[in-house]
């Protein structure tokens, strides 16, 4: 049983700075790339970050520059830095692996965890 949990999020002025964390229990978890995904009120889940097993990075175009995803291994978790937030970065944000299919990259696990609220608002 794969567990996935979120932590880290928060109310945030324009401009300020927060570090989520996914701590992932039950998988391999270095074996796996992973992603950090995010859901604002009335929109569809959107993936916004992805690091490969070896390191590889990749963004998506609206927070590329200002988020930075790592990860530690040894701690099975996954982290996503975000600096210069926007009130557009307002979302639920949540981990999951991801598989790599068909030139896309896919959810691995159905069941999500709790998510962590991010709250970009003067």
């Amino acid at each position: 049983q794969v567990q996935l949990v979120e932590s880290g999020g928060g109310l945030v002025q324009p401009g300020g700075s927060l570090r989520l964390s996914c701590v992932v229990s039950g998988s391999r978890f270095s074996d796996n790339a992973m992603g950090w995904y995010r859901q604002a009120p009335g929109k569809q889940r959107e993936l916004v970050a992805s690091i490969t097993n070896t390191g590889n990075t990749n963004y998506a175009e609206s927070v590329k520059g200002r988020f930075t995803i790592s990860r530690d291994n040894a701690e099975n978790t996954v982290y996503l830095q975000m600096n210069s937030l926007k009130p557009e970065d307002t979302a639920a944000y949540y981990c999951n692996a991801l598989w790599w299919v068909r030139g896309s990259w896919l959810a691995v696990y159905d069941d999500w965890g709790q998510g962590t609220q991010v709250t970009v608002s003067s």
